[in-house]
């Protein structure tokens, strides 16, 4: 599954595709493979550039266009 908005997040911050291998614990060869759709992204990598981009799961993988995260569930239980 290709993931175009990977390479559009990571140049809005000016960064390289190494800069975010580093931030995954990861070789730039395996994040360059996310980019391009030719290795599926593992869930917790998926989360941290979530985290890291400010951004929702469903927008990397292209299922809104809406760049908003979703609301952090409260912590309290009523």
């Amino acid at each position: 599954m290709y993931f175009p908005r990977l390479r559009d997040l990571r140049e809005d911050k000016d960064l390289y595709q190494k800069d975010i291998a580093q931030l995954l614990g990861i070789t730039q060869t395996v994040y360059s493979r996310y980019e391009r759709g030719y290795q599926t992204i593992p869930i917790p990598h998926l989360l941290k550039l979530a985290d890291f981009y400010q951004t929702s799961t469903d927008y990397i993988l292209g299922r809104t266009n809406d760049p908003r995260p979703f609301p952090q569930p409260s912590s309290k239980r009523k």
